[in-house]
């Protein structure tokens, strides 16, 4: 059951389930109370009054609140547990806290989990006996900290203290003692954000204290070596007795190889890395952690864990703080891991007080879809293929220099190319140069709605003389040159299909969400495009082929990496984090598998869509294209 919670004096009105603390639920309401110990009851300042609702008094309330106050219905925030509806007042923020600008348009206050508390502390003496771990955890107790510590820590305290003549900063990760420093580095506090693709792997090194990212490195990702999708990687986990570690191997190497580049780029000491928040999807997560992931690949599709972890960097062999802590976000699903709930973050899809309905796609070879508003929401995961990164085509590569990420097709037939790295001599071509290319082939009629590459019979006296020149045979199977011919790239009639197959599968996913909650695509504020592949791809290309559903071009909009922005807004907003958290209880998830209409659909929105017109001209919404039901060789 969930209650209504009224925030005064904003008036802002949320719903959360029982048992959510009312600190958690402003945190998803997106409203800010003051607080330092993020959340655990320990540093007094989080309390707001009670106007109505139940509202018990805990043991935390007595400790900070006076009697006066607590008859006034004052109350910690984060130790009230609701349990009815209720109106809270929540005190003004004193001074003007340190906000950054994450995500797409999300101001975020920095509140991050690490923190750095600088101590001159009374040296010991006969009459203050009081041992070193003691005197450091009495004193940051007074600032509102209650910690932990390890016998890493302990060893070197002694020195660190006399040494420093007990001018120290003490560092703490959540409830973590991890280090006491000697003299003042609180200017000296960092961070990574990371997100573990299939392909790919983005790290960016952030500063703690403001939000800036010091350097960012993307690389990919070494287990690709064993194959293109996670369903060949948990083969291989089956298949090989020591797949499982050669995989875990392969990604902590890239990781690590990443930490170097972003540490040498910026000067800044791995030492002074204390924290990490890694997103991915839930096989890339199991194996990093060493976690067997065969079940997550047959039904009933259950992975170990889909609750957040934390853990320390060198349980892993991650080359940060020997103390570090890297913690992950929750998944949704199976096949819609932390990553999405990243993408969920940054996109502010499931919190956006507007109400509209807006339509995540994360493009790649598992294509996670969320539709969805503060009203409700649903997810799914579409598995796409490895087309749109470049792979099983026949020119296809990664978005590197020399590979084609755009193509224009005249109607005077030239073929203008966009090359990455300038004018030079095209290698291959791109997942976006792979949609650019079919989009352009359909507009001008080189391939019709099903998908089917003309022949040059049937182009000649109908198209300009320059494209029917560029219908070729390679290996038996027609083709269309993109380059000259010594550079001989081209898109064959396969090419096409498995883009068809890899558009279709998401296309399809996103139609069942859309059945689900009954809406069309008329319906939709916003297409948000995700991923690297969001990044560069065309809008107009991408609805062109049916990929998106058929709303106007400035609707769909590319967000880029959005799972890495969420992972930074996490790292830097220990708020933020716990609203991430929740996540998963305000959305639904769909498991396409074993779902009758699925195939039905899939099979209609194979085809390329003809656009819808409207009186003026205009193209409509639909609930997705439907251009062909035959699709032929």
């Amino acid at each position: 059951m969930k209650y209504e919670i009224r925030f005064l004096p904003s008036e802002t009105i949320t719903h959360a389930p029982e048992g959510t603390t009312i600190f958690n639920a402003a945190n998803w309401a997106g409203l800010a109370i003051d607080s330092t110990c993020g959340g655990r009851g320990t540093c007094g300042k989080c309390k707001v009054r009670v106007l109505k609702g139940n509202a018990p008094v805990r043991e935390a309330d007595r400790k900070f609140l006076s009697p006066s106050e607590l008859d006034e219905g004052w109350r910690l925030s984060c130790r009230a547990v609701l349990h009815s509806d209720c109106v809270v007042d929540i005190p003004r923020l004193m001074g003007n806290p340190k906000a950054a600008l994450l995500g797409y348009g999300h101001h975020v206050i920095l509140n991050p989990n690490v923190a750095k508390v600088y101590f001159e502390l009374a040296e010991p003496s006969l009459q203050d006996q009081r041992s070193d771990l003691e005197r450091i955890v009495s004193a940051l107790d007074e600032e509102g900290y209650q910690v932990h510590s390890g016998i890493a820590l302990w060893r070197e305290l002694p020195k660190t203290l006399r040494g420093s003549d007990f001018k120290v900063t003490a560092v703490v990760v959540g409830d973590n003692l991890i280090a006491v420093e000697p003299g003042n580095t609180t200017q000296s506090s960092y961070g990574l954000a990371v997100d573990v693709g299939t392909t790919s792997v983005v790290t960016a090194l952030i500063n703690l204290n403001t939000g800036a990212v010091e350097a960012v490195k993307s690389g990919l990702n070494r287990q690709a070596a064993f194959g293109a999708d996670v369903i060949s990687r948990v083969s291989h986990t089956m298949m090989e007795p020591e797949g499982l570690a050669e995989l875990q191997t392969r990604i902590i190497e890239t990781l690590n190889d990443l930490l170097d580049s972003v540490t040498a780029d910026s000067g800044i000491a791995r030492e002074q890395i204390y924290e990490a928040v890694i997103v991915g999807n839930a096989t890339m997560l199991h194996l990093l952690l060493g976690i067997d992931p065969e079940p997550i690949s047959v039904a009933p599709f259950t992975p170990t864990m889909t609750q957040p972890v934390t853990f320390r960097a060198a349980e892993i062999g991650l080359r940060m703080h020997p103390e570090a802590r890297v913690s992950t976000l929750p998944h949704l699903g199976a096949y819609v891991g932390a990553d999405i709930v990243a993408g969920i973050l940054a996109t502010d899809l499931t919190r956006n007080k507007d109400g509209k309905l807006r339509l995540l796609i994360d493009v790649g070879t598992n294509g996670e879809i969320v539709l969805g508003s503060v009203n409700g929401t649903l997810s799914t995961a579409a598995p796409a293929g490895p087309a749109f990164e470049g792979a099983q085509i026949k020119n296809g590569m990664r978005a590197s220099t020399g590979a084609i990420e755009g193509i224009e097709i005249t109607p005077e037939g030239d073929v203008r190319l966009q090359i990455i790295g300038g004018d030079i001599k095209p290698v291959g071509i791109a997942g976006s140069g792979l949609v650019d290319g079919v989009a352009e082939m359909f507009k001008v009629g080189i391939v019709d709605a099903s998908g089917r590459l003309l022949r040059p019979e049937e182009a000649r006296g109908n198209l300009p003389d320059a494209l029917v020149d560029r219908l070729v045979t390679v290996d038996g199977v027609r083709a269309f040159l993109l380059s000259d011919a010594e550079s001989n790239i081209v898109l064959t009639q396969q090419d096409i299909r498995a883009l068809q197959f890899a558009k279709g599968s998401i296309g399809a996913g996103v139609e069942v969400l859309m059945q689900q909650m009954g809406v069309t695509a008329s319906d939709l504020h916003q297409v948000l495009l995700a991923g690297s592949f969001g990044s560069y791809i065309n809008p107009s290309s991408a609805r062109t082929i049916g990929l998106v559903p058929w709303v106007p071009v400035e609707q769909i909009v590319a967000v880029g990496n959005a799972a890495g922005e969420g992972a930074k807004i996490a790292l830097l907003s220990f708020r933020e984090r716990e609203a991430a958290n929740r996540i998963p209880e305000f959305i639904e998830y769909v498991e396409l598998s074993g779902r009758s209409e699925f195939n039905d659909i899939f099979t209609s929105v194979l085809g390329f869509p003809t656009p819808p017109r409207s009186d003026n001209g205009g193209a409509e919404g639909l609930s997705l294209p439907v251009a062909i039901a035959q699709i032929t060789s």
